[in-house]
C-alpha cells in the first residue's frame, strides 16, 4: 500500500474540477467508446438446467457453448422475483445516496479491502477506477465483518443476506450444470469449490464522469472467482467484454442476472470455459449502480484442471494451485492477467 485512502469519486464528480491525472486510462487496448457493437450474450433459462428432459439437455448445450464462446450469459427464470431484485437495487441506491459522513462510518482501512471507499492502491503507477464501492464478505457467515455492513437503509443487511443466500444455491446448481455440460461427474467443480467457499458482494457506484473518453469505471480485468453474478443497472449500460481483440457492449436485459465464469472456472475446466476480459465505461450525464457477487473456491483447497478434461488431444493447460485470489490481486493491480501465472 503506497498511499492513504483516496477521496470518494462522488466528491470529485460534484466538484466540477478536471479529474486528477491518475484516473486517466493509458491502456493500449483501443479507444474508450460507449458506442461499440452490442454483444449478443446468450440467454439461458436457469429453470431448465436441472431438468432431465430434452429441453434440459438443450439448455446444457447452450450453457457449454455460451461459456466457451464469451464466458457469460444472461440468466433468466432464476427464481428471483422482479420486485425482490428491485428491492436489492433500491438498498444499494439508498446507501450511496447517504451523506458522505454517514457512508464513511463504513470506510475501509488501509489494511483492509472490505468496506466503503476505493480499491487498494498498490503502485504509484496504478490507474484509479472512476468508482466508489462497498465491498463485503458475505459467507462463510462467521467471516462477516458486520462493522462494515450498513445499518442504513434499515433493511440493507436483511436484503443482502436474503439475496446472497439465494445466489449461493444458484452457484451450486450452476457448478453442477457446468460439469454435466462437459459430460463429467456433476460434483467435479463443486469438490474443488469446497464447503466453505467465499462469497463477496461488491456494490458499485459509477458517478457521472466529465471525461468518459479518457476515464474508465473499472479497468480491463477478468474475475478471480469461479462464478460471478452481476445485477446490472436497470437503465444505464456500461459493461463491455473483449472478444477477438474487439470491445463489445453488454446490453441490459431487465431482471436477468448477467453470469460469467472467472479465472478459477477456466482453470478447473482446463480452458473449456473462458473467463472473459471486461471493463466498465463511464457516462457523462448519468450515474450507474451495479452489484457483483463473487463465488470463490475455498482458499485451502487445491484447484486444477479436472482429470477427465485432460487428454492427449487436450493436454493440461494450468498448474494446480491453492489460494488463487492472492495471486489474482497482486497481478491485477499491476495490469497483468492473473491467469497467466497459472499457465503451464
Amino acid at each position: 500500500m503506497i498511499e492513504s485512502l483516496s477521496n470518494p469519486v462522488q466528491e470529485l464528480a460534484v466538484s466540477g474540477e478536471d479529474p486528477p491525472e491518475k484516473y486517466v486510462y493509458k491502456g493500449e487496448d483501443g479507444a474508450i467508446d460507449a458506442s461499440f457493437l452490442v454483444m449478443e450474450v446468450p440467454l439461458i433459462d436457469m429453470s431448465l438446467l436441472t431438468s432431465s428432459s430434452a429441453a434440459g439437455d438443450e439448455e446444457l448445450k447452450k450453457l457449454r457453448s455460451a461459456l466457451a464462446y464469451c464466458g457469460c450469459f444472461q440468466g433468466i427464470n432464476h427464481g428471483l422475483t422482479s420486485s425482490f431484485l428491485d428491492k436489492v437495487h433500491e438498498v444499494a441506491k439508498q446507501f450511496f445516496a447517504l451523506p458522505i459522513e454517514e457512508k464513511q462510518i463504513y470506510s475501509r482501512t488501509v489494511e483492509d479491502i472490505e468496506g466503503y471507499g476505493n480499491d487498494s492502491v498498490l503502485s504509484e503507477h496504478q490507474t484509479l477506477d472512476w468508482t466508489d464501492r462497498l465491498y463485503l464478505t458475505v459467507s462463510p457467515e462467521d467471516q462477516r465483518k458486520l462493522g462494515f455492513w450498513p445499518e442504513k437503509p434499515r433493511n440493507f443487511r436483511e436484503v443482502l443476506h436474503e439475496y446472497t443466500t439465494k445466489l449461493s444455491l444458484m452457484n451450486e446448481l450452476l457448478l453442477k450444470a457446468m460439469a454435466r455440460s462437459l459430460n463429467i461427474e456433476e460434483h467435479s467443480f463443486l469438490k474443488q469449490f469446497g464447503e466453505r467457499g467465499t462469497m463477496t458482494a461488491r456494490f458499485n457506484l459509477y458517478p457521472p464522469c466529465p471525461r468518459p473518453d479518457l476515464i474508465l469505471g473499472v479497468k480491463p480485468h477478468a474475475d478471480g472467482s469461479a462464478v460471478t453474478f452481476l445485477l446490472q443497472d436497470r437503465e444505464v449500460e456500461g459493461l463491455q467484454i473483449m472478444k477477438d481483440g474487439q470491445w463489445y457492449r453488454v446490453p441490459i436485459v431487465p431482471h436477468a442476472l448477467l453470469i460469467n465464469v472467472g479465472d478459477q472456472a477456466e482453470i478447473m475446466s482446463n480452458g473449456e470455459f473462458k473467463s472473459p476480459l471486461h471493463r466498465v465505461v463511464t457516462n457523462y450525464e448519468r450515474e450507474r449502480i451495479t452489484l457483483a457477487v463473487f463465488c470463490i473456491p475455498e482458499s485451502c483447497i487445491e484447484i486444477g484442471p479436472v482429470e477427465e478434461l485432460i487428454s492427449e488431444n487436450r493436454p493440461k493447460l494450468y498448474k494446480n494451485m491453492k489460494n488463487f485470489v492472492d495471486i489474482y490481486f497482486q497481478n491485477y493491480q499491476q495490469g497483468k492477467r492473473p491467469i497467466d501465472a497459472a499457465k503451464i
